[in-house]
């Protein structure tokens, strides 16, 4: 303390330290401004960043080149597939007429055409998807290929960990591509057996401490949950690995849901998992059969975005399937941080006459974006938007109902982050039966989820100001 005492004196006894520390302070926002303007986001987002960062001198520099947004450049482009040699994306079908322009955005956002399913499984909760998916691994005969953000060494990664194992000692392939962040809890210790029976392991955006020349990776993670098994069977959705999703093993388990795929729609993952795999680790493209999954009655289309493209696919499809509904529009997420274009598609929808339905968990895990979340309900329930808080668990389900026949399901939240910096992955069904079992699924969940009302007390220090603070900040959410 005393030396920090003489320090501040002696600083204090340098002539015109004040209109030194004031010029320091104006290059510092300059300079920090022009960056944040120069990235050409939306003007909300770039204000949020300039007004928290000019506070805090100096610093901001850090946390911007940690935390701000960045472009991701790989070698993944879908234009260029032939160039780096990925296999070609699956031929799919012409979509019916009514869905034929929401198709051909999802097509040109992402560079993979609307295809079919034979099956789809809805697994609701972590017992369904882990019993499914280690049925699936136990017969695998060729290959295993897995992709999550979470996944922890618990008893259903051990089991998991097992099971793989088992088939690599069988002369199965296997890959696990783990992100970096949300597998931070794996070490090379606990994956060994793996390891030693051939399987293969690699790791998204790990940390690149010894090259601080270049901006880290910390805040663009892979949230994608991707399995497939020999080209045949796939899994996606919103259900990681970890004993957390599982009722089985904790009393306030996600309430969740996940996907089990077959067909067509199979060669699509595969090759979002064989890009993923070849732009982590840096090796060729792997090998794929050319013959796509068989065709079948189920019309599918896999939607992918991240921060290596400028068109935020699956915010844009989410928004275009909005508008073109007639009937109805019920939506389940996580977290409920919307851009100016998703607020107007929702509340124009609920302007029009539309059931518009917003299903979000009581408290999500975290305080701040419960908050943010709940400064976006006055709007929406003057436009007559019905809104739902799911109360037994946290409701961790990501999907979205339009009318009868169309769903999206996977692993994007409805906010920035999944939208623009995640690597997220999400399917679009055009069927009556899957959109059937959706709208079952909300329907048995709105049971539990009462409705948020117009008249409810909103204290000022407990509700409307942290509200309205947390709105301030949800740009960067």
């Amino acid at each position: 303390m005393d030396t920090l005492e003489q320090a501040w004196h002696a600083l204090a006894r340098i002539p015109h330290i004040g209109l030194y520390l004031t010029i320091g302070w104006l290059a510092y926002v300059a300079g920090l401004g022009l960056w944040i303007v120069l990235q050409k986001r939306e003007p909300v987002a770039t204000l949020s960043w300039l007004v928290s960062l000019a506070a805090l001198p100096y610093l901001g520099f850090f946390i911007y080149y940690v935390f701000g947004p960045q472009r991701i450049r790989r070698q993944r482009l879908r234009r260029g597939r032939a160039r780096v040699g990925m296999p070609p994306p699956p031929v799919g079908h012409d979509p019916s007429p009514e869905s034929t322009e929401l198709a051909r955005v999802a097509r040109a956002t992402t560079g993979l055409p609307a295809g079919s399913a034979t099956s789809v499984r809805l697994l609701v909760d972590g017992a369904a998807k882990y019993d499914a998916l280690l049925a699936a691994v136990a017969q695998a005969r060729d290959h295993i290929h897995l992709e999550y953000y979470i996944y922890k060494p618990d008893r259903i990664g051990t089991a998991l960990r097992d099971a793989l194992a088992e088939r690599a000692r069988a002369g199965v392939t296997v890959r696990l591509l783990l992100d970096a962040v949300g597998a931070a809890r794996i070490t090379r210790r606990f994956m060994q057996p793996l390891l030693d029976a051939g399987g293969e392991i690699a790791w998204f955006h790990p940390m690149r401490l010894h090259r601080f020349w270049k901006r880290p990776w910390l805040n663009l993670r892979t949230h994608r949950k991707i399995v497939i098994i020999d080209h045949r069977v796939a899994f996606t959705g919103g259900i990681n690995i970890t004993d957390e999703q599982d009722e089985r093993a904790c009393g306030d388990a996600y309430r969740d849901l996940h996907l089990r795929l077959e067909g067509e729609v199979v060669g699509a993952l595969q090759l979002v998992f064989v890009e993923d795999w070849a732009y982590a680790t840096r090796l060729p493209p792997l090998v794929l059969p050319e013959t796509s999954g068989p065709l079948g009655p189920i019309a599918s289309q896999v939607l992918v975005s991240g921060p290596d493209s400028p068109w935020e696919a699956i915010h844009r499809v989410h928004v275009s399937a909005i508008h073109a509904a007639a009937r109805r529009v019920w939506l389940v997420t996580p977290y409920f941080v919307p851009g100016e274009a998703a607020m107007m598609a929702l509340t124009s929808a609920a302007l029009g006459g539309l059931d518009v339905r917003l299903i979000v968990p009581k408290v999500c895990d975290s305080r701040l974006v419960t908050y943010a979340t709940r400064s976006y309900f006055d709007d929406l329930l003057q436009a007559g938007v019905r809104i739902h808080e799911y109360t037994p668990r946290l409701m961790h389900t990501k999907a979205l109902l339009c009318d009868d026949d169309l769903a999206i399901i996977g692993s994007a939240n409805f906010d920035h982050r999944s939208f623009r910096l995640n690597f997220e992955v999400s399917v679009l069904f055009r069927d009556e039966t899957v959109a059937g079992e959706l709208a079952k699924l909300l329907e048995h969940d709105l049971l539990d989820a009462p409705e948020v009302r117009n008249d409810r007390a909103r204290p000022l220090l407990r509700s409307r100001l942290p509200e309205a603070l947390a709105r301030l900040v949800s740009p960067l959410l």
